[in-house]
């Protein structure tokens, strides 16, 4: 028995189902920056009109850069988003049905159960399909990782 076997089954699961991956990095970065620019911009609302108002800035204090960081950050969440959407775009032509699944409950955030309806499949298959395609996705990467 070939010993790179594994190794090369293991490298082929992970290739075939890294886009998943990277799109979900991609949404917890996006969700990441999200949650900066509201607790930046709350922030900047309360030197501004809140509690903070009658405070007076220092040139080189943390404070006083909050326009500037509220800008990258925009700028930055700008950007992935724009990512996502590529990403999004490229996906949706991938073929096969284990990618037509993960599409439509990642991406698309739908249920097996509609899953099923969509792809005109019974529900329990569609359960038992998506099981087995994570359980590769695990264990291909808890090969990879070690």
């Amino acid at each position: 028995m070939d010993m790179n076997y594994g190794h090369n089954y293991t490298r082929q699961v992970n290739h075939l189902y890294e886009w998943l991956r990277d799109y979900q990095e991609l949404n917890n970065e996006i969700d990441w920056l999200e949650y900066k620019l509201q607790r930046e911009k709350r922030e900047l609302k309360r030197w501004v009109q809140g509690d903070l108002s009658d405070l007076k800035l220092k040139e080189k204090s943390i404070s006083a850069g909050l326009e500037d960081r509220i800008k990258i950050i925009e700028w930055e969440l700008a950007h992935k988003i724009n990512d996502r959407y590529d990403a999004e775009e490229l996906i949706s032509m991938f073929a096969g049905l284990d990618n037509q699944i993960l599409y439509k409950k990642y991406v698309e955030g739908k249920k097996l159960i509609d899953i099923a309806d969509d792809l005109e499949k019974s529900p329990n298959y569609i359960y038992n399909k998506h099981a087995e395609i994570m359980k590769r996705i695990d264990f291909a990467h808890q090969l990879y990782i070690t």
